[in-house]
């Protein structure tokens, strides 16, 4: 019978020792699995946290860029439609000016070749017989100060400067208009080419995002199985309530204990 007890107490610490090995095995591949597992779901949450942040800050990007681009296209088109008609009045008013000046410089002609007829005859006549009351002969009102010919050569001079100052003002805002288009047709292509590469970017990162969500759906799977698996380990491997050696320690005592019980008993000598 104690042959027996020591038997199967033998038996139990062999089976205490491979389940202990088994034990040691699984929570140390546990551990490691629980461990990896924890970093790569902490990994993917800053790397989702960051794809998050910059997709936002793309979008808000492109929305401020396509406004902006918006706005440049009115302002052209605004500036186009000022341009195109400051361009006809100008046009207007300079043909206007020029025909102006045609005008007046065919009446001077008119009533310079007048007067000076009329000089002539009154001249002629006033050898002839000029009255006590003249001082001098009679020549019209061509040549005097103030004149009509004075008057229209004032005229002809405001219109040929009209003429000047529209020619010099459409020229200054022709130069203005095409130094705007110029300037906002390149800042219009730089923001375009932005946005572009901008949506580009962030096609790819909700994509990227799509993945590493997918991926932290299945590696948090992953770590709760193993947690999951390290609650099933805890009562036979961890929760014993007496460690190891202790029970190697006492099981080895009592095997020990028998083992002399044995000797007295078949009379052998233990002293």
């Amino acid at each position: 019978m104690i042959k027996d007890l020591i038997t199967r107490l033998m038996e139990e610490a062999n089976d205490e020792a491979e389940h202990k090995g088994w034990c040691d095995t699984e929570l140390s591949t546990n551990e490691q699995t629980r461990k990896e597992k924890t970093e790569a779901v902490e990994t993917l949450h800053a790397e989702i946290d960051q794809l998050e942040a910059s997709i936002a800050k793309l979008t808000e990007d492109i929305s401020e860029l396509t406004k902006a681009v918006a706005e440049l296209d009115a302002a052209m088109a605004t500036a186009t439609k000022l341009r195109q008609e400051e361009k006809a009045k100008n046009t207007e008013t300079i043909s206007d000016s020029q025909e102006a000046q045609t005008a007046v410089a065919q009446a001077l002609t008119v009533l310079k070749e007048f007067y000076a007829k009329a000089a002539e005859a009154t001249a002629f006549v006033q050898q002839k017989a000029e009255p006590e009351i003249f001082d001098k002969a009679y020549t019209g009102m061509g040549g005097e100060s103030g004149g009509v010919v004075g008057m229209l050569e004032v005229i002809e001079s405001d219109f040929a400067r009209l003429e000047s100052d529209t020619k010099a003002s459409e020229a200054t805002a022709q130069k203005e208009y095409d130094e705007f288009m110029t300037d906002s047709k390149v800042d219009k292509s730089e923001k375009s080419t932005d946005i572009e590469h901008k949506t580009a970017k962030k096609q790819d990162e909700s994509q990227a995002l799509t993945t590493k969500r997918g991926d932290l759906e299945g590696t948090q799977k992953e770590l709760d199985a193993a947690l999951a698996y390290f609650d099933k380990l805890k009562p036979s491997c961890v929760d014993s309530g007496v460690s190891y050696e202790d029970r190697v320690a006492r099981r080895k005592e009592e095997i020990e204990s028998l083992q002399e019980a044995l000797k007295i008993l078949n009379g052998e000598d233990i002293a």
